[in-house]
């Protein structure tokens, strides 16, 4: 009983972090007229990409390789199927006004194929670690520069008193309750399977992979109720890039990564495949309900598969 009031409080101070995030990032975004997808793909993006990070830079450190990078490859499933697939469909209308095909779409497709190239040899070492820090650098810039570009789309600006001190206090308070409440929503989930005689392998492999995915979830669905769905498509298009990026770099850094392509061969494609469906969708704005169906589908299908394997 304990276990399931945890629950229930850390899924309520994970959605009250994702009103902070989203009030506080809506409001920068007016204050400096940026568009609220930049905003996610930035700020909230690398936020709610925190868990991924702390997971795999201690794999990393303990040595578990395996963990650090399924851990990637399970939240980009996650990401993409899950987040993207509720957001599609609990979203009441979705049409951004930027173009996310001809802007973003390599930016789905690039970093997945920069790991695959990487880790061909069979290792992720330092110098590699290097050049992902340096990729995600280089993503940095250039959102930085298509909102140069897009400055001409007035955005319009916020006319109340903007307060810096206020608005990095909640942020930061936004994401302390998202992570704290993401970590202790799978502590307590865990638990739960335990005492209802889970198999504790198939609690690892869902739960961390879910747990780590959660605050881009909790993100995205609060965005969506707000009309802010193109926050929610940032901040999931942000956040495996930070990932197979800036998460990877670092733990390639603290730790050479072993990489077994044999092993991760289903889970790897199935990525590849899904941020495909992503770019596919973006090329032609099929922003809908029948295409999350289509991503919650995929996601079942790749459970089932995993299960079986089991």
């Amino acid at each position: 009983m304990i276990d399931i009031g945890i629950f229930v409080v850390s899924m309520a101070v994970l959605i009250y972090g994702a009103d902070f995030i989203i009030d506080e990032g809506e409001k920068i975004a007016n204050h400096f007229h940026i568009s609220p997808f930049i905003i996610g793909a930035t700020l909230i993006a690398l936020g709610t990409s925190l868990p991924e990070m702390a997971v795999s830079i201690s794999a990393s450190y303990k040595g578990s390789a395996d963990i650090a990078v399924a851990n990637v490859i399970g939240s980009t499933i996650f990401n993409i199927s899950l987040v993207l697939g509720v957001t599609f469909v609990i979203a009441k209308n979705i049409s951004p006004s930027r173009d996310l095909f001809g802007h973003d779409s390599s930016w789905v497709l690039f970093p997945i194929f920069v790991f695959m190239l990487m880790g061909f040899d069979g290792v992720l070492n330092t110098i590699d670690g290097i050049l992902f820090l340096m990729l995600m650098v280089a993503y940095v810039m250039f959102l930085i520069n298509s909102h140069r570009l897009e400055s001409e789309n007035k955005i319009k600006k916020d006319q109340e008193n903007f307060k810096w001190f206020s608005a990095i206090l909640f942020l930061l308070l936004g994401f302390v309750a998202l992570v704290g409440g993401a970590n202790q929503a799978v502590i307590s989930a865990k638990n739960i399977a335990t005492d209802f005689g889970v198999n504790e392998w198939i609690i690892g492999l869902f739960l961390v992979a879910f747990g780590t995915s959660l605050p881009e979830l909790v993100v995205a669905i609060k965005a969506s109720l707000k009309n802010r769905a193109d926050m929610a498509i940032g901040t999931i298009i942000g956040s495996n890039v930070a990932n197979f990026t800036m998460v990877l770099g670092i733990s390639a850094i603290v730790n050479p990564l072993n990489v077994d392509f044999a092993t991760y061969m289903f889970d790897i494609v199935t990525a590849v495949l899904l941020s495909f469906m992503l770019v596919f969708v973006m090329a032609n704005k099929l922003y809908n309900k029948s295409v999350g169906l289509v991503f919650l589908v995929v996601l079942i299908l790749v459970m089932q598969n995993s299960l079986s394997q089991l």
